[in-house]
């Protein structure tokens, strides 16, 4: 049978093909939580299928059960029309398939050649054959066009070549099924063109691929077929020709959405003359970022916004003391300070959410209140605890004012949505009542209705006096509540942005300047 062109696959729903993947029924429960209720999921041969839903909405889930990480309760799963039921993650890809998750489950100690061998390496005379385990690695890295040393160690490069290696290892294998999750989060625009260019490649080859993203754009751009979960239970599908936008968004939601991205410019809470609660001048350090000059003050949103790698989070992290400057100085309220620790920049009123929440913000195993509670307490000090009536009392605040989606208080963090756990993160800064508050990506990886709800809070926060440094990749979201960008690229600032003159295509064009 010929592969259909993409103008015919995306207007064909392909009904007459048996499924590669059937899901009937699909239904599971944790303890206290319904994940799934009945779902059904079709994904055809040759397509590229875009799963979709708020956080919280059933889809790891459901891709669990089909990549046997959790056995359903109740449904039926087919492959090419033959029942399954994968108890294990290899017993899944026994049968071809594959899975890429958000955070890149591979080893950053051991080399580029071992991690895309890693349990398949080839032997000879029962011994490993490193000759043979490069060529396999050679010719999985070629599939994507990637050109990379195979004894350099895989935690050398950057995030980005991590996740294109993790895909080539999943691709590394007959399959016939490939679930990517989030697969584009920490790739740049080319780097996303490329994976893109790789994935109509392999559904040319009769490959199935489910797309799990929060990136509607990217949906519409690569996708064939769209199905919308909505509190774990079946809430659509249709073709990407046949799913306008608009119709997408309250599939999702259940109710149309008014983002707060299309409320216009924001309104101004300072006075340009006060004293800047931060300025830096000449503030670097080198082989991490280029001296740079920035403030901002009491009621003020300032963007950094630039390409991946451009210095966003490397800035982000040496103003919090993450990582210590090497040149430069720091004021704070007019006073100088030299930054030593984050421990000494929350004692001076700073906070920080970490575009990495699950490693550098969280303690997954700890619950919503502890977790909470941590940036008090680390200002009040260790010797001065927090009483488990007030921990209680502002557990309960927060989570009714960000509307923290969780049975009670006591749930461990790491089994929220990641929407969730991004509240869980500011809540714990606006318990310390921080006077600057630096946000690196606070909207990577959510659903669109946190991210209006985050861009929402931003704002509000803004209005009551708070200064905000946010760091974002997503353009419209920095035009939507900054008073003033910085644009950085190549680790170093190339200008700042002000007022009006804040739009998109103001900041694409001192990017893309020279």
């Amino acid at each position: 049978m010929s592969v259909p062109t993409d103008d015919e696959r995306r207007g064909d729903t392909m009904t007459d093909a048996t499924p590669r993947i059937a899901m009937r029924g699909i239904t599971k429960t944790f303890p206290g939580v319904k994940a799934l209720d009945g779902v059904d999921f079709t994904l055809a041969p040759g397509e590229i299928h875009a799963l979709l839903g708020e956080n919280g909405a059933g889809k790891s889930t459901l891709v669990k059960v089909l990549t046997g990480v959790h056995p359903a309760d109740a449904g039926t799963i087919e492959l090419d029309g033959v029942p399954i039921r994968p108890e294990s993650p290899a017993a899944a890809q026994d049968l071809g398939i594959a899975t890429v998750y958000q955070e890149v489950n591979l080893v950053p100690t051991m080399t580029v050649a071992e991690n895309l061998t890693l349990g398949r390496q080839p032997t000879r005379f029962g011994l490993v054959s490193w000759k043979g385990a490069r060529e396999r690695a050679r010719g999985a890295l070629a599939r994507l066009g990637l050109d990379l040393e195979l004894d350099r160690s895989l935690g050398s490069y950057s995030l980005a070549i991590q996740q294109l290696v993790a895909i080539a290892r999943a691709l590394d294998r007959e399959t016939g099924v490939l679930v990517l999750d989030e697969p584009t989060a920490s790739l740049d625009a080319a780097e996303v063109e490329r994976l893109f260019g790789v994935l109509r490649d392999i559904r040319a080859k009769g490959i199935a691929i489910v797309f799990i993203t929060h990136f509607i754009e990217q949906v519409y751009a690569v996708c064939d077929r769209i199905t919308v979960l909505r509190n774990g239970r079946f809430a659509g599908s249709d073709t990407v020709a046949a799913m306008p936008r608009m119709r997408l968004v309250t599939l999702m939601l259940g109710r149309a959405l008014a983002t707060e991205i299309e409320a216009g410019r924001p309104e101004a809470h300072f006075d340009p003359a006060s004293e800047p609660v931060l300025a830096t001048e000449g503030f670097g350090k080198a082989r991490w970022i280029e001296p740079v000059d920035l403030s901002v003050r009491a009621g003020e949103v300032v963007g950094l916004a630039g390409l991946l790698g451009s210095g966003r989070t490397e800035t982000a992290k040496l103003i919090f003391g993450a990582v210590r400057a090497d040149r430069g100085r720091l004021r704070v309220a007019g006073e100088p300070v030299t930054l030593r620790s984050p421990g000494q920049a929350i004692r001076l009123g700073f906070g920080f959410c970490p575009e990495d929440r699950k490693h550098d913000g969280l303690i997954l195993e700890l619950s919503v209140r502890e977790n909470l509670i941590l940036a008090l307490q680390s200002r009040r000090g260790w010797w001065n605890r927090i009483g488990d009536a007030e921990q209680d009392r502002l557990a309960r605040e927060m989570i009714a004012a960000l509307g923290i989606a969780t049975p009670d208080a006591e749930k461990p963090v790491g089994q929220l949505s990641g929407g969730n756990q991004q509240k869980v993160i500011l809540a714990r800064w606006l318990v310390a009542k921080p006077r600057l508050l630096i946000l690196d990506e606070p909207t990577r990886g959510i659903d669109i209705g946190a991210h209006a709800e985050i861009v929402a809070l931003i704002r509000r926060l803004c209005g009551e006096g708070l200064a905000l440094l946010v760091a974002s990749s997503e353009l419209d979201e920095i035009v939507a509540f900054s008073h003033r960008v910085v644009v950085l690229r190549d680790r170093r600032k190339v200008c700042e942005i002000a007022g009006d003159a804040v739009t998109r295509s103001s900041i694409v064009e001192a990017i893309a300047s020279r």
